[in-house]
């Protein structure tokens, strides 16, 4: 069926918003396998951290190395693999990064730290993309009428996984050991790679799960600066989210209240489900670059925190806005992306979430070393304030069918 009939469809709003998604053919299952996958792969880092320091003895700046090495293959390896799915289908792409999984988690505990390192890379680049796979089913299946809340609900199950992975790896680590950690995340993704192998679900309009693809269009055609400035607002908002959280674990770590770090983190994404829910139960969308300006002028105030009790109520603000913002990204690349390249467009947008990553950790640590936390989520938060209006003005160009406001709003 076509994009142009399935969008005639009248939306709803509030929770039957949310169940009109999940009813559509394969939502539910790619939603519950996508977030099962991200479990463990949340908790790559905080295990490859601990097997680094307490196994392989080694200190947190060469931990750091190599919990940053997988991140960093995973952004050069997404777009290529979105390429390989827009011209092959899904099941390639599955069988080989689930191969490469195997492979590395079966090694990894084995390896000494250069091993380690260079495998955790090449193990990034054949990454299994959960997180952008699940995004490029939604604007593949989900009519443009109600792919706002189905974002929203893929950025609520994010939240949830985030709050889940880093702790179960850490005390998996802690308990059981490294070893035992490590090839329960590889069971994790091989789990996941052969439910998605078996689903299969569609990746291009009109369900084609597999099979090769038309021509690929010349970027110049899609590459368009409504597209450049999503992917701005993307890279922006992770840069407020991951920035903010180095600097309060920071502050709370100096201030000796080191054990409220996972309590202020749990409400503070409870306080993103919470948004994420509302933004995708809403009867009209919000801009992308107002909701990006929000996020970063709502954490400002969180660097006036004495306590923490203080920081957390003051982090309740800036909770609300993350997936809303989160969600309102994907909504605004998956409309921009041509069918034909939207593998490889949603790639770049898990680049553009790695790339925020890669820079929240340097900026927000050197601010907190050189000055002090609070200065740190000033930054990050300005970041995302400045970068909102530059996305709005290259979103300016976007023509009336590509506004995201839904029918019926």
């Amino acid at each position: 069926m076509s994009d142009a009939v399935r969008t005639t469809a009248p939306a709803r709003t509030g929770i039957g918003a949310f169940a009109d998604v999940l009813r559509r053919p394969g939502i539910g299952a790619v939603t519950g396998i996508g977030m099962a996958a991200r479990i463990p792969a949340t908790a790559v880092g905080v295990t490859l951290t601990l097997h680094t320091v307490l196994t392989l003895g080694y200190g947190f700046g060469a931990a750091g190395l190599v919990a940053a090495a997988v991140p960093t293959g995973m952004a050069i390896g997404a777009p290529l693999l979105g390429s390989v799915i827009d011209r092959y289908g899904l099941r390639p792409v599955v069988v080989l990064t689930t191969a490469a999984g195997v492979l590395f988690w079966t090694v990894a505990p084995l390896l000494g730290y250069a091993g380690l390192l260079g495998a955790a890379f090449a193990a990034g680049v054949l990454s299994l993309p959960v997180f952008t796979l699940v995004r490029q089913v939604i604007a593949a299946v989900v009519p443009a009428g109600q792919r706002r809340p189905a974002y929203a609900l893929d950025s609520m199950s994010v939240e949830i996984s985030y709050m889940t992975g880093p702790a179960a790896g850490a005390l998996l680590t802690v308990w059981l050991g490294s070893a035992v950690s490590m090839r329960v995340i590889g069971s994790g993704f091989v789990l996941a790679g052969l439910a998605l192998w078996w689903l299969n679900p569609p990746v291009r309009a009109g369900g084609a799960a597999s099979g090769p693809a038309p021509a690929r269009p010349p970027v110049r055609t899609w590459l368009s600066r409504p597209l450049v400035g999503a992917l701005l607002t993307v890279t922006a908002a992770v840069v407020a989210i991951m920035g903010t959280e180095f600097a309060f674990v920071a502050a709370l770590t100096e201030a000796g209240q080191a054990w409220a770090i996972a309590l202020v983190n749990a409400v503070w994404c409870l306080a993103s489900l919470v948004g994420g829910f509302l933004y995708g139960a809403a009867r009209r969308a919000v801009p992308l670059p107002l909701l990006l300006a929000v996020l970063g002028l709502a954490t400002l105030p969180a660097a006036l925190a004495g306590s923490w009790w203080s920081l957390l109520l003051l982090l309740v603000p800036a909770g609300l806005a993350i997936a809303p913002t989160l969600a309102a990204g994907s909504d605004a690349i998956g409309e921009l992306a041509p069918d034909r390249v939207r593998g490889l467009v949603t790639g770049l947008q898990g680049s553009a979430t790695t790339l925020g990553i890669a820079l929240a950790g340097p900026l927000s640590g050197a601010l907190v070393d050189a000055a002090s936390p609070a200065l740190a989520i000033v930054v990050c938060a300005a970041v995302a304030t400045v970068v909102a209006g530059v996305a709005a003005v290259l979103m300016r160009s976007r023509g009336p069918e590509r506004t995201g406001t839904q029918p019926g709003a």
